[in-house]
Order: C-alpha cells, then sequence, then structure tokens
C-alpha cells in the first residue's frame, strides 16, 4: 500500500476525544491528522518550514470507531517555486483486524517559509525520497 498511497506519514489510534455526536470519528480530526502527515512530509523533503495555505478534494469514503488505528499516507503531488501539494489518504484499521479501509483523503498546498518566515524557494531545499 505504501507506494501506491505514498509514504506511511503518522499511525495514531482514535480516542473517544477523537468522536463526534453520533459516535463516529470525527471528520474534522480525520482532516487535522492528515495534514500533519502532510506537513511532515514537506518538512522533511526540504528541511524548511512549511504552512498550510490551502486543502481540498476531501472525501471521506469510510468509518473509524473509537479504538481504531489511523494509517496517513502522503505523496508529493505537485511543486512550484515556494509551495507544494500533498496528497494524503488515511486508512482505519480495526484494533482486532488486520484489514485497512479507506477512510478519508484530500490534498493540501504548503508554502515553504525561511528563518524570515517569508516563502522561500524550495527547488535548491528539495531532497529526493
Amino acid at each position: 500500500m505504501e507506494d501506491e498511497a505514498g509514504d506511511l506519514v503518522i499511525r495514531v489510534t482514535a480516542m473517544p476525544t477523537d468522536l463526534n455526536p453520533y459516535g463516529g470519528v470525527f471528520g474534522g480530526w480525520l482532516m487535522a491528522q492528515l495534514a500533519l502527515g502532510a506537513s511532515s512530509l514537506v518538512t522533511r523533503r526540504t528541511g524548511l518550514k512549511a504552512v498550510v495555505v490551502g486543502a481540498t478534494d476531501f472525501a471521506f469514503p469510510g468509518v473509524m470507531q473509537v479504538g481504531d488505528e489511523l494509517n496517513v499516507f502522503a505523496r508529493v503531488a505537485r511543486v512550484g517555486r515556494t509551495s507544494m501539494t500533498v496528497a494524503t489518504r488515511g486508512f482505519g484499521r480495526a484494533r482486532a483486524s488486520e484489514e485497512q479501509v479507506e477512510v478519508a483523503n484530500g490534498s493540501f498546498t504548503f508554502v515553504a517559509l525561511g528563518q524570515d518566515d517569508r516563502p522561500q524557494p524550495i527547488a535548491d531545499a528539495l531532497k529526493v525520497a
């Protein structure tokens, strides 16, 4: 799954505080985990601080319950002068199972920042996976 979906960037267990009023895992929590994973990938690939400036194309094709493990995969989809777009996919795995089901996906665009917190060209800093 890693080759197709990208790098495994986060593995976390859904806890009771991550639930929506209906008892399932809150979509906002899933989006936050995808964003954290995408940010990790950008920083690892560029060595620069990166801030999210856009998030698009979200879908939640599956559901998670408390205690399920979320595995977040990320891959670079586009590199610009100072920005990078990362495609993310989250797969849920029930605690007592090996089967994974896609529960969330979306894209994030980040701008890389230099030490002065201004946009920084990333081409020279880009590290190959």
